[in-house]
């Protein structure tokens, strides 16, 4: 069958296509809140179609789909299929050592900040992350170091002060003049900043590029903006983390139709369940906590949970669904699960299945 008249009979549906070469192998996997539309779309405006594109249609000889009930669900099944086929266009696209972290050496007598592409667990050292973009976690430790002057390109303890202490950037710890107790309470400021409990720092770079565009210095206000961008990035991205190591008992549904609704059971990183459901279908309610009980005991864990690089785009993938605009969810307590009393688990059931 031609290629174009195969799309003409995709559904207008959610789901995950799977481009295949002229040998059958798969060599990319995407996904779409409309198949039709989404796919089709490959075979238009050419000129428009970026390079990974244009070689992506001129190899692709055929495609199969896989439907899903949601746009939530072929996301998470389009990021399962790629980590299982490795498709070479998304890999080609997608280095393993874009992953990144910050770590703060703890050994050294002024503890620095750098980016690093591996985790070592219980090293001594402190670490945020992981982080999809190593460009933007670099561009946010530069603006980090700059803003403190703790951008000290020789830390040698010498007698001689670095170039960027002549520049302003390092307040001399290139020639020991700070204390160690000093150099504490900025590092505390620091840490506060990458994890979001303390944004003063933000809003005086906010200040200081407010400051150059009115001195007509855009080349600095372009910096400090650039600055913030990569600093905002690293707040959504521990808001991520945070939220999936939280590891928290999430019931979710989404509304298909007036009479339909699919459930999802989620936990950290995880989707524990998922079902189709009849809004109105027999003790609907009952059968929901059902779930609840023998999926959320059976994955009770006292283990700390921890996302590393492999965990993160299913984690961003539920923590954007959930805080976006389908997030209708709740939250159920451990204790909840252990109580002979069902009352408060009960009317947080009856609230999610109310229509909105």
């Amino acid at each position: 069958m031609d290629l174009k008249e195969k799309v003409k009979n995709l559904p207008l549906t959610p789901g995950v296509y799977l481009m295949k070469d002229s040998a059958g192998q798969i060599i990319y996997v995407g996904k779409a809140k409309n198949l039709k539309n989404r796919v089709r779309s490959y075979f238009q405006h050419s000129k428009t179609h970026s390079k990974k594109t244009q070689k992506l249609v001129s190899t692709l000889k055929d495609f199969d789909y896989i439907l899903t009930d949601t746009e939530f669900e072929a996301f998470l099944l389009e990021c399962q299929l790629i980590k299982e086929i490795k498709p070479f266009f998304n890999w080609k696209m997608k280095n393993p050592q874009n992953y990144s972290y910050i770590v703060v050496k703890m050994d050294e007598r002024y503890p620095s900040l750098e980016v690093t592409n591996v985790y070592i667990e219980n090293d001594g050292n402190l670490y945020f992350g992981p982080f999809i973009s190593k460009f933007a976690v670099e561009k946010a430790v530069q603006g980090i170091k700059e803003f403190f002057k703790i951008s000290c390109s020789s830390r040698s303890s010498g007698s001689s002060p670095c170039l960027n202490h002549s520049l302003g950037l390092c307040i001399g710890l290139c020639i020991g003049k700070v204390s160690r107790e000093k150099y504490d309470k900025i590092l505390n400021r620091i840490i506060a900043l990458i994890k979001g409990n303390d944004l003063s720092p933000f809003a005086e770079m906010e200040e200081k590029m407010a400051d150059a565009a009115e001195q007509l210095d855009f080349e600095l206000a372009a910096k400090y903006k650039g600055y913030l961008e990569a600093i905002s990035f690293l707040h959504y991205k521990e808001d991520v983390i945070d939220f999936a190591e939280a590891n928290q008992n999430i019931v979710t549904i989404e509304f298909l139709d007036d009479g339909t609704f699919k459930l999802f059971l989620i936990k950290g990183n995880r989707v524990l369940f998922s079902e189709k459901y009849l809004l109105e279908g027999t003790d609907v309610d009952a059968t929901v906590k059902s779930n609840i009980l023998t999926f959320f005991k059976g994955a009770r864990d006292e283990t700390p949970l921890i996302v590393h690089k492999e965990d993160l785009d299913e984690a961003q993938i539920i923590y954007n669904y959930l805080t976006g605009n389908h997030g209708r969810y709740v939250l159920i307590p451990d204790a909840w699960l252990t109580t002979q009393d069902h009352t408060l688990m009960d009317d947080a059931i009856l609230k999610l299945l109310s229509k909105p």
